[in-house]
């Protein structure tokens, strides 16, 4: 499975579309409670992103594409042809390879989920500022740990209440183990997706984040995929990968606005938990797991694609 790092030279598509690349401040937070409650001690990081330009298009709408545990694959930059081809600009993000991370399949602590979600919120502004894309159509599509950030960078943007907002998040098959109590994620318009035979992420927490979205007046759907695997929209067969660690049958982390993170067993809170804490606990209960199923078979990903293109027309129509 190969990974892409990207950095100042240039991708050019399929479609023959050159990205340009450029470099995203952003931070490093240990947690959600920094980011939210403690932001000024936030470590200062950089990430790389290019973007790519529908050919004949003025002002085009924008998605920002974030990887997952594997980092920027052929998969995504398929995305970005996909996208431009219907008139859309995409920009996709390498959250690894400028902090030396190469995959988080077998551990997932190497940076937070707090640095995931922050990171969206980041190239979503400094994006808006290029003048590249029209800043108020600009969306932020996830793929598993990449779609944990959209989600939760969505949520965040209430907590921070900044100027620009996301119009529109496609979440693929995310892990949802860590939601925000209030989800709340305004006006902006949520699309999840996942297979009913995903390994690596529940289903059912997926559908629990989509109704609380609901039940807070946010506008949110979820398709579920029968006989799909995790990663889907992939052109590689279903493989096993051995050393990836998961526990999608743990309880639901939920964090609060301040941060804190919610003791699933407990109810109890603590500015002082990290990710890596009550990932643990999830472990030491016996969910913890080695090994999951990844890719396609039949023709799941040209169904994510419709289904892809499909969101992001109404959405940046």
């Amino acid at each position: 499975m190969t990974t892409v790092f990207l950095s100042d030279e240039s991708i050019t598509l399929g479609n023959g579309i050159e990205g340009q690349p450029w470099q995203v401040e952003t931070g490093n937070p240990a947690h959600f409670y920094q980011l939210i409650s403690a932001r000024k001690t936030v470590e200062a990081a950089h990430i790389y992103a290019q973007t790519f330009l529908p050919e004949g298009v003025d002002n085009p709408a924008g998605v920002i594409i974030v990887p997952g545990s594997m980092g920027v694959a052929p998969s995504h930059i398929r995305k970005a042809e996909l996208l431009t081809e219907a008139g859309i600009g995409a920009c996709i993000v390498d959250p690894f390879g400028a902090r030396g991370v190469s995959s988080t399949v077998a551990n997932q602590a190497q940076y937070s989920f707090a640095a995931s979600a922050w990171d969206v919120l980041a190239v979503l502004q400094q994006l808006a500022g290029r003048g590249e894309v029209d800043p108020d159509r600009i969306g932020a599509q996830g793929h598993s740990r990449g779609g944990s950030a959209v989600l939760s960078a969505a949520s965040l943007q209430r907590i921070f209440a900044r100027k620009g907002r996301l119009v529109g998040v496609y979440a693929a098959y995310p892990w949802c183990g860590q939601q925000f109590l209030n989800p709340d994620v305004g006006r902006t318009k949520v699309r999840a997706v996942v297979g009913d035979q995903d390994e690596w992420c529940l289903p059912q927490q997926i559908q629990g984040h989509i109704q609380a979205l609901r039940l807070c007046g946010s506008e949110a759907s979820l398709r579920i995929f029968a006989g799909a695997h995790h990663s889907f929209d992939r052109d590689t067969p279903v493989e096993m990968v051995e050393d990836a660690s998961v526990a999608p049958g743990a309880p639901t982390i939920y964090i609060n606005d301040d941060g804190s993170m919610i003791h699933p067993a407990t109810g109890a809170s603590d500015p002082a938990w990290t990710e890596r804490d009550l990932m643990l606990y999830g472990i030491k209960a016996g969910y913890g797991i080695r090994g999951a199923r990844i890719g396609t078979s039949e023709q799941f990903a040209d169904a994510f694609h419709e289904d892809m293109l499909s969101f992001w027309k109404e959405v940046l129509a």
